[in-house]
């Protein structure tokens, strides 16, 4: 069986990781063996690197180096793995995030992120990117509710902004990979609509 590599997307606060349960049950429901797995993270190396990335300043050049790093771990040691397996890979954040947070949210230019993309994994992409999409001030008052927020967490509402527009732009470019979901709606009519998407794009 065909592994499936499905990434979840979405700037902080819109919801996302409420719905990797849902589709986890519903693949292994099917008969699939899933691999949930994130980024930056997912491997032990991947979750020390997670660990520096949220927690500590630095230099933009050295975080993004820093998830590139991370994601060739996670690739060699999960991700690849698991699809030669005919796995169903549901991975929280992927290159899309590098994107959007370090070229839209920190200004990194697009070429340096397209050449580390290319070093890292080639021609491997998603088969589907499910891009959770909320209002960006509604994402940041869910985030400020928070307890302990990271420090991309702690950002202001433009860097959010600037996030949300980079995911958007990326889902207008790429409209048979990326589906847009409203991430603001009810966890059941969210789920109702990954259903769908599902089911047009997997079967």
């Amino acid at each position: 069986m065909t592994g499936l590599f499905i990434t979840l997307e979405g700037i902080d606060g819109a919801g996302k990781s409420t719905h990797v349960d849902y589709l986890a049950h519903r693949f292994a429901a099917a008969g699939r063996t899933v691999v949930r797995t994130r980024e930056p993270g997912g491997t032990a190396v991947g979750e020390r690197i997670r660990e520096l990335v949220l927690d500590h300043a630095m230099d933009v050049l050295a975080e993004t180096l820093l998830i590139f790093s991370a994601r060739a771990q996670h690739l060699h040691e999960v991700v690849r793995p698991a699809l030669a397996a005919g796995s169903v890979v549901l991975c929280d954040r992927f290159t899309d995030a590098t994107f959007a947070y370090q070229c839209g949210g920190r200004g990194v230019p697009e070429p340096s992120v397209e050449a580390l993309a290319a070093l890292t994994h080639g021609d491997l992409a998603p088969d589907l990117t499910l891009l959770f999409d909320t209002d960006a001030s509604i994402a940041r008052a869910r985030v400020v509710a928070r307890s302990a927020a990271d420090r991309f967490e702690r950002e202001d509402l433009a860097f959010f902004e600037r996030v949300r527009a980079r995911y958007l732009a990326q889902a207008r470019r790429e409209p048979g990979r990326f589906c847009v979901l409203d991430g603001g709606r009810s966890i059941a009519e969210v789920q109702a609509s990954i259903e769908r998407v599902i089911a047009r794009h997997v079967g």
